[in-house]
């Protein structure tokens, strides 16, 4: 399993959760830290998660693709916030 899905899932975040987080995700990447930081998971755990994805941030794709969802709108919404 992913270790973003997993940690938010060891954090009893509910499988339609984590997909409107990826569903927020793939439109407004900052939006999907905003609505992470509600959840109520410890800091420390969130941070763990963020150096894997730094390290390695195919780490999202894998988790977009597991869930399901268009990895393209991750991209277009990349595009956006480089502008």
């Amino acid at each position: 399993m992913n270790p973003i899905i997993e940690m938010l899932k060891a954090n009893n975040i509910s499988d339609d959760k984590i997909n409107d987080i990826f569903q927020v995700l793939t439109q407004n990447p900052l939006a999907a830290m905003a609505t992470i930081s509600e959840l109520g998971i410890p800091q420390e755990n969130i941070q763990v998660v963020l150096a894997k994805v730094m390290q390695n941030p195919a780490l999202i794709k894998e988790a977009v693709n597991e869930l399901g969802l268009d990895f393209s709108k991750v991209e277009a919404a990349k595009e956006q916030l480089q502008k």
